[in-house]
């Protein structure tokens, strides 16, 4: 088990210990301009920095299976596990369209994963991903993590929760984990763009200067 010390800047959203109460219905933010948290990671494993992140075949909320391998022409992918729920996944609804129309062009699409299972949280079915995808107009796919195999592999632990991948000549390169920027609920008050700053620096050619960031989010939703 490693700690890992960072700065929270202002207004969180309050999760605790991601108890169904605080996590689920909580949006208050935080009195204060930053607060110093301390966090606990366990080896969850998944893939770390440089590893070959293996496809997937997962049911879009078009009802048609979608792969990595059916962007032929991208140069890599912003995996982001989220979900419908999650108020950390909906305050950066916004933010992650944004990061698809910006950089999908680029050859750098969003795939969005909902790896929670609907047994656990009934907002999270595959019929209301549907509702939400088209409430929003997400310009992304919505795949439904069915039988959550993927985000293990991955090593997902929160929503949201990136993975930008780097398509080589060996595999799709994991090159960022971790969170979208460093403020989840003002945006207008966002200081580092970790996930564009990722992508900015793979279409130069060059490796990300930070590559992983710890994920702020709700935890993943699983059988008991």
């Amino acid at each position: 088990m490693k700690k890992v010390f960072y700065l929270l800047p202002l207004a969180l959203f309050a999760c605790g210990e991601e108890t169904e109460t605080q996590e689920e219905t909580t949006t208050e933010e935080v009195d204060s301009t930053e607060v110093i948290a301390e966090v606990e990671e366990t080896e969850t494993g998944g893939y770390a920095i440089g590893d070959m992140a293996t496809d997937f075949s997962l049911m879009n909320v078009d009802d048609q299976m979608v792969s990595l391998a059916d962007y032929e022409e991208a140069k890599g992918y912003i995996v982001i596990f989220t979900c419908n729920h999650c108020p950390f996944s909906v305050a950066y609804e916004d933010r992650i369209i944004d990061l698809d129309e910006k950089y999908k062009a680029q050859g750098f699409p969003v795939i969005a994963i909902n790896p929670n299972d609907p047994e656990e949280n009934a907002d999270d079915s595959f019929e209301l991903m549907k509702v939400r995808a088209e409430e929003k107009g997400f310009t992304f796919p919505y795949l439904f993590d069915d039988g959550q195999e993927i985000y293990p592999q991955y090593g997902a632990t929160k929503t949201p929760h990136v993975f930008v991948l780097e398509k080589t000549a060996e595999g799709n390169q994991v090159a960022y984990i971790g969170a979208i920027d460093d403020n989840t609920n003002e945006p207008e008050n966002v200081t580092v763009k970790y996930v564009e700053d990722a992508v900015d620096a793979l279409l130069n050619g060059e490796q990300p200067s930070v590559t992983e960031t710890v994920a702020i989010g709700c935890s993943i939703k699983t059988k008991s």
